[in-house]
């Protein structure tokens, strides 16, 4: 574009030509410049959006490292390229500054949290989970008639895990004689 024709204001721009402002007309001298940042990516790796059970297709760009970019994979026959705001904001989560890397842990009656190794809070939970059932397990009712059950844990699946998750969270508190097992996506 001209120096001259630069200047001009884009209403002028568009009677010189180009009557609807999609083309020359609505580029700026910044606009012309500007290159998105998938070009310098290193990489593209295709990925699954977290956030739901839809199972949308992503493309991540990254470069040196780090994730740059995140799209919706037109290669996707779930989601033929879309995301949701959600997903179109992923790279967000991913690059937060406050994101977690530590399991955080909040004794009883505490006022604030501790950092715990992951196998120290996997062995924790496993040993409440123990408990519990132990404690709540019901073979019988008052008759006789054989339950199988605990009524003292619940289990609560969501949105950002997906099918399969869901699916083996359902198999495995069911085993252990959970009842009351729901999904936050179909409340």
């Amino acid at each position: 574009m001209s120096e001259r024709r630069r200047l001009l204001p884009p209403v002028l721009r568009q009677l010189q030509g180009d009557p609807l402002g999609l083309g020359r007309a609505a580029r700026s001298h910044r606009s012309e410049t500007l290159r998105p940042r998938t070009d310098t990516a290193d990489r593209v790796v295709q990925s699954v959006c977290p956030y739901c059970a839809v199972g949308c297709g992503q493309r991540v760009y990254v470069k040196d490292e780090k994730v740059v970019q995140i799209e919706g994979d037109p290669d996707s026959p779930i989601s033929r390229g879309r995301l949701c705001p959600k997903g179109a904001a992923s790279e967000a989560y991913v690059n937060s500054p406050i994101r977690e890397y530590r399991v955080k842990y909040r004794r009883p009656y505490a006022t604030g949290w501790e950092d715990l190794e992951l196998d120290q809070a996997m062995d924790m939970i496993a040993d409440r989970l123990i408990d519990t059932r132990a404690k709540t397990w019901e073979q019988n009712d008052a008759d006789g008639r054989p339950l199988r059950r605990t009524l003292g844990m619940a289990v609560l699946g969501g949105a950002t895990l997906d099918s399969e998750e869901n699916y083996l969270m359902k198999k495995f508190f069911s085993a252990a004689g959970a009842v009351s097992i729901e999904n936050q996506a179909r409340i």
